[in-house]
């Protein structure tokens, strides 16, 4: 990776129905431990905001001021070039701003991640995938798989940082079929770097006590409660990786929890082929 260069603000994309305002990308962080009673308090160094409900849903009038709050923490540690624990609809992950070199380097630190493997991007909505990807399948496609467990793999465009993943002219794209995650990255106003929330090689988490190792070199840590069941093996399988970058075919990268029904669709309903090499 090459050296880290400063992080620069991006766009404001300020909600008003959750009462953010505009705040600089470089803006400090406030520091302070939130310890709710359950689970165990964060380590030194990290704060813990718990959502209402599992996060997947958003928030009724009752509970937006909690929703808020996260919603509003969240972005400004992004903002600041840090590094934040967040649900899925699949895993917890680690979210970091994916315009900031630096906060890119501290992702692949903290997970003791080989720096060939590639991070994927996170988006709010299926219309920002054509700004940073070169899409060469229907709207249509994209509209019935995302929001939803999958990850889409294709050409990355110019607009992305050069440090993200420098070593292919891919990029895979997530839309967490998740409200929180959704608001979080329409929010932020940019692409975020998404990868799960466990040390490289150790098993995918499904609760943040399952990553309480990683708590003290994080800034955040968003509670969204269990994720499914919290037990079945199947929950910790990750999103489904679909290449979608060679025109008509499509290839298995990884099955995920979503093969089947994204195969389905590929298939069935748009008549891709399965490529070479392809899990299937």
């Amino acid at each position: 990776m090459s050296p880290a260069r400063p992080c620069r603000g991006l766009r404001a994309a300020v909600a008003a129905s959750v009462g953010l305002s505009e705040g600089p990308a470089g803006s400090a962080r406030s520091g302070r431990l939130l310890r709710p009673p359950s689970p165990p308090p964060a380590a030194p160094g990290a704060r813990l905001l718990r959502l209402p409900g599992s996060g997947a849903v958003r928030a009724a009038s009752p509970e937006r001021a909690a929703w808020t709050e996260a919603l509003r923490a969240a972005v400004a540690e992004l903002r600041a070039g840090a590094v934040v624990a967040v649900p899925t609809d699949t895993l917890y992950g680690l979210a970091c701003s994916a315009s900031c070199s630096a906060a890119l380097g501290a992702v692949y630190r903290l997970k003791g991640r080989c720096e060939a493997k590639p991070l994927a991007v996170c988006l709010g909505r299926v219309a920002d995938v054509y700004r940073y990807c070169h899409v060469r399948v229907p709207e249509g496609l994209l509209k019935d798989l995302l929001p939803g467990p999958v990850t889409l793999v294709m050409e990355r465009s110019e607009e992305l940082n050069k440090d993200l993943n420098p070593f292919t002219p891919l990029v895979g794209i997530r839309i967490p079929d998740h409200a929180f995650m959704q608001d979080l990255a329409q929010v932020f106003g940019g692409p975020l770097a998404l990868t799960s929330a466990n040390l490289s090689s150790q098993a995918s988490s499904l609760n943040v006590e399952e990553f309480q190792d990683l708590w003290p070199q994080l800034s955040l840590v968003i509670d969204g409660g269990p994720i499914g069941d919290g037990r079945s093996p199947e929950y910790r399988l990750g999103s489904t990786v679909v290449d979608l970058s060679v025109p008509g075919k499509f290839g298995i990268i990884r099955p995920g929890c979503a093969l089947e029904s994204t195969t389905a669709i590929l298939q069935q309903k748009y008549g891709l082929l399965p490529s070479r090499g392809s899990c299937l």
